[in-house]
């Protein structure tokens, strides 16, 4: 087998947001692509037919397009970039051509014109003199570059169009001069960060600060008008710098949009649900303060509207479909009865009086159909185990939906179907490929085969995931293998597509992805045996799994490499306290090893308290959940790995297993990345990642000692 070179990285790209337009002829999406000269991810704009008769045609090239959303006319097309101008960019990797015999190789003049492009794009700006997100809007019929249409300082966070597609609803955030002044002085001059909130950061914001958002109208007819500011439709929450609030246009031409208006909103997940005219007046709460509500959708034709909602006081309990009536004091669950949960990322798709969306069910995402009398069923069959259904979006009219696909060996693309064949228990004539965006990367270099396993652990039988080089048979024995940990813990695992797998499986490794007790997609109770006693059902499990894969004669014992971001790092923390002898290496990322000393400098001291109540409480729950006062046990060497400005695992818990690891003498290496948040990266970095773990294995792997010794 050939090993997938890294640098194949930026020849990745990833699909992300979908929309289908309204009579369901084309689909607009955004893809992230990797511009090496600029080491950057860029996100790119893209509309495809839905027949298929077409390759999809790029429409942006500036990073950053997102919010794809169409105008109800089917024309137009409106999203949102921080951009001056569309400059051309080159993504991927740029040597693999010129070693090819030649072929495609770049010409001097071709070199000295990527240099004038790199030294044209210099104006687009750095730091405080980067352009704001705004909205812009292609004219598909028309034709041309698109037109900017908003002009905020601080930006658009959210948008969405009127009925009769003459105005736009905005989400911005409004600062007094009092708040701009503080955000000059902290912005351009690096003044002191000052805040009274409780909720005083937010990870990928930053710190937090008062200034209020709030919903404006523009008017597209009259583009020299001043956007009119709707005063009672204003925001708040802990998280709301990230999750917005969900500005949704309906039929009847109120405009719904979600709030935390509670007494201490920095101190609840709560979102409620309102609407306000177009024309401003006061806001009418729809909801009852007790559940966070978010994605909501209008009932086409009528006032009703859906929500996906939680309990934010019960977090093993699943997010479920709620509809809006009259009382806000009772709003209807239509799943309650399903004890499954809305998928992360599953919205609200209005057909024919019923719902679409996606749900975690064994261990795998898929389609229900869900009717306002709360029946609930499974459709799209067709998409079957082997691959994952990472988002859905239905036209207008009802008659096409559009489907992101992730399959282990082809990619993650957009396929179409009729919503009529929705039903069909095998692939229906409809169902069509639009997408290849990966062909190049997956025709080049071999990706992995992927199988569904099963175990026993503590009366449970479990699921996972094992991926391996399709020229390798697993069952062979004795092979290394990595066992790839979740986040969450509220997640799951099912076969994707996934550039880290393949750097893995085509260096020899198997991959194992257990989908352990604390995970979602088996309902309520299987969720609930983790709440609040991390570091005890999962780590059964997790070892179950492996001792399980080496019973069989797949896995060599001695060769057993630990992986995990997030609740992947917080449980390898645990692993190797708790089963010192079960990795042979281990490479825990962003993770939390101390939740004690946690609490209040990460941004989850809500869903905390929810969880393990209050340290000065319950310190007990919170020792017991916490690797760090086990570290005595560490024998496993140790490569940490954290972001600079991760407020969600902040930086400092991955020093503290470090420092513990080291004083025992175990060989141990913190890597660092400033800037960073809870995520993997700029492409350099995610490169440099996938380099510090596979050398970490190799050095510690006893196979590569003994070959090296002999």
């Amino acid at each position: 087998m050939s090993e997938l070179p890294l640098d194949a990285y930026y020849d990745l790209t990833q699909i992300g947001e979908v929309a289908v337009s309204p009579t369901g002829d084309r689909v607009a999406f955004t893809a992230t692509e990797y511009d090496q000269a600029a080491d950057e991810a860029v996100s790119s704009l893209f509309v495809a037919p839905t027949d298929g008769s077409r390759e999809p045609h790029r429409l942006t090239s500036a990073s950053g397009a997102s919010a794809p959303t169409w105008g109800p006319d089917g024309d137009r097309l409106a999203f949102v970039a921080a951009r001056d101008r569309d400059a051309e960019r080159r993504v991927g990797w740029r040597d693999r051509d010129e070693e090819d015999d030649g072929e495609g190789a770049e010409t001097e003049d071709d070199e000295e014109g990527d240099e004038a492009e790199e030294d044209e794009d210099e104006p687009l700006g750095n730091g405080d003199e980067e352009p704001k997100p705004q909205v812009w809007i292609f004219d598909l019929a028309l034709g041309g570059d698109a037109r900017q249409v908003t002009e905020r300082d601080e930006g658009v966070a959210g948008f969405d169009w009127s009925p009769e597609g003459d105005r736009l609803v905005i989400e911005s955030r409004d600062p007094t001069d009092e708040e701009s002044e503080y955000l000059d002085q902290v912005r351009e001059e690096g003044g002191p960060i000052e805040t009274t909130r409780l909720q005083h950061k937010v990870n990928g914001a930053g710190w937090t600060d008062e200034v209020t958002r709030y919903l404006f109208v523009v008017d597209l007819d009259d583009p020299e008008s001043d956007p009119r500011r709707l005063d009672d439709a204003y925001g708040g929450g802990a998280f709301e710098d990230i999750a917005g609030m969900d500005p949704t246009w309906g039929d009847g031409g109120r405009i719904a949009f979600t709030s935390c208006r509670l007494d201490r909103p920095d101190d609840t997940t709560v979102r409620d649900l309102y609407a306000v005219s177009p024309d401003g007046g006061d806001a009418e709460r729809l909801t009852g303060g007790d559940l966070s509500h978010g994605a909501p959708a209008w009932r086409p034709g009528g006032d009703g509207i859906a929500t996906v909602a939680s309990d934010p006081d019960d977090p093993p309990a699943p997010a479920e479909v709620y509809l809006i009536g009259a009382d806000p004091d009772d709003p209807v669950s239509l799943t309650a009865d399903l004890d499954r949960t809305v998928a992360r990322g599953g919205g609200i798709e209005w057909v024919d009086g019923a719902i679409y969306t996606r749900i975690a069910d064994e261990s795998r995402t898929r389609l229900v159909r869900v009717e306002t009398d709360g029946t609930v069923e499974r459709v799209f069959e067709a998409q079957g185990r082997d691959r994952a259904m990472a988002g859905f979006d239905v036209a207008d009219d009802g008659s096409t939906a559009v489907t992101v696909l992730s399959e282990p060996e082809s990619g993650t693309d957009l396929y179409a179907v009729d919503v009529d064949d929705l039903d069909e228990e095998s692939e229906p004539d409809s169902f069509r490929r639009l997408t290849r965006v990966n062909e190049s990367l997956v025709d080049e270099f071999s990706m992995p085969e992927a199988r569904r396993v099963e175990w026993e652990s503590d009366g449970w039988t479990l699921d996972g995931v094992l991926y391996h080089d399709p020229e390798m048979d697993p069952e062979a024995g004795d092979h290394p293998l990595v066992v790839a940990i979740h986040g969450g813990p509220m997640s799951y695992d099912e076969p994707v597509f996934s550039f880290g797998h393949a750097a893995l499986t085509s260096r020899g490794y198997l991959v194992f992805r257990p989908n352990y007790r604390g995970g979602t997609s088996r309902g309520r109770e299987f969720t609930a045996e983790l709440t609040g006693e991390w570091g005890t059902a999962e780590v059964d499990d997790i070892a179950a799994g492996v001792e399980s894969l080496a019973d069989r004669g797949w896995v060599d014992p001695d060769r057993v490499f630990g992986h995990g971001f997030s609740y992947g790092g917080i449980a390898q923390g645990f692993l190797v306290t708790q089963e010192p002898e079960l990795f042979t290496a281990a490479a825990p990322e962003h993770g939390i090893y101390d939740i004690r000393s946690a609490f209040g400098t990460d941004d989850t001291h809500i869903w905390m308290e929810a969880e393990f109540g209050l340290p000065w409480e319950n310190p007990e729950a919170f020792d017991a959940s916490s690797a760090i006062l086990d570290a005595g046990n560490i024998e496993t060497p140790l490569l940490v790995m954290a972001g600079g400005e991760d407020w969600r695992c902040p930086p400092s818990q991955s020093e503290q297993l470090y420092v513990a690891a080291r004083k025992q003498g175990v060989d141990a290496e913190l890597v660092v990345y400033p800037d960073e948040h809870h995520n993997i990266g700029d492409p350099d970095r995610a490169i440099h990642r996938l380099e510090k773990i596979l050398g970490w294995y190799e050095t510690h792997d006893p196979a590569v000692e003994d070959a090296d010794g002999e």
